[in-house]
């Protein structure tokens, strides 16, 4: 072994053994959710139920208290609970913008998935963060405009349908009755 590699194998078991794993470091998280369960986690888990269709349903934005800590703070994958949101992301809830399928590029996904980022909103219609949907095994010419139009528009109801069920962005984060 060269000295230079020695070198870079014990930084990385030091950094193994301060931090727990490589993993820990890749994915610090910027908030931790509360002991109960919230509603916005509570209303993720009853559309996974109600759409088996669905790979995900993340919910995103800033956590009370915080400043431009945007995260997800709940969904369908809890161990990302916490994780800093992507610029993709963080320009869905900023901007008020929709963005369909942004993995044109990754032919290697697996499981096969399209996925909707747009503005989640509240019963009044105002836009209060993101919600990110994933559908399970999209045909294979899913790239076509028929299609995307197919997944936007059952993207807009299921939004339209959980905004019937926020009061506010604040109350996402109320434990769940």
């Amino acid at each position: 072994m060269n000295k230079r590699f020695k070198s870079a194998l014990a930084a990385a078991l030091v950094s193994v053994a301060v931090f727990g794993s490589a993993s820990a470091l890749a994915a610090e998280k910027n908030w931790t959710p509360p002991a109960h369960k919230i509603l916005g986690q509570k209303l993720s888990d009853e559309t996974m139920a109600a759409h088996p269709e669905l790979l995900s349903i993340t919910l995103h934005g800033v956590p009370p208290g915080k400043t431009d800590a945007y995260t997800m703070f709940a969904g369908s994958y809890p161990d990302r609970i916490g994780n800093p949101d992507d610029p993709d992301d963080i320009d869905v809830s900023k901007k008020g913008i929709t963005i369909v399928d942004p993995r044109w590029n990754r032919t290697k996904d697996n499981p096969k998935k399209f996925v909707i980022l747009m503005p989640m909103r509240d019963v009044k219609g105002d836009n209060i963060g993101l919600v990110v949907y994933a559908w399970k095994n999209p045909p294979a010419n899913a790239n076509n405009s028929a299609d995307e139009l197919a997944y936007l528009k059952k993207a807009n109801d299921l939004r339209d349908a959980l905004a019937k069920k926020i009061p506010s962005y604040n109350a996402l984060f109320d434990e769940a009755k």
